[in-house]
């Protein structure tokens, strides 16, 4: 089965730093971009990061400078690292993975960041 297992949310403290990871298992189509979105409560999903199978990088404003995406092709993961997190990081994170016939999304990961 087909799927997109994100980890390493939490409550963390203003300042601190996490690092998200997102296991894609059961593609069998090569993953052309995998991507971060989050979702703070009440409002829409938005993009964070992406990368490209060949490193290329974009990221949102707002986590510009503070975050960092890699990602590990041989093992199919995606992480991203986040420092210096404010409480407007609070959100659901999600995976994304885009393919040339389908994307997937993973079910989310919650991060919290207390003032």
């Amino acid at each position: 089965q087909a799927q997109l297992v994100e980890s390493g949310g939490g409550l963390i403290q203003a300042g601190g730093s996490l690092r998200l990871s997102c296991v894609a298992s059961g593609i069998i189509f090569r993953i052309n971009v995998m991507e971060w979105y989050r979702q703070a409560p009440g409002k829409q999903r938005e993009f964070v990061a992406g990368i490209t199978s060949s490193g290329t990088t974009t990221y949102a404003d707002s986590v510009k400078g503070r975050s960092t995406i890699s990602r590990d092709n041989a093992k199919n993961t995606v992480y991203l690292q986040m420092n210096s997190l404010k409480p407007e990081d609070t959100a659901d994170y999600y995976c994304h993975a885009n393919t040339q016939w389908r994307d997937y999304w993973g079910k989310g990961t919650l991060v919290t960041v207390s003032p």
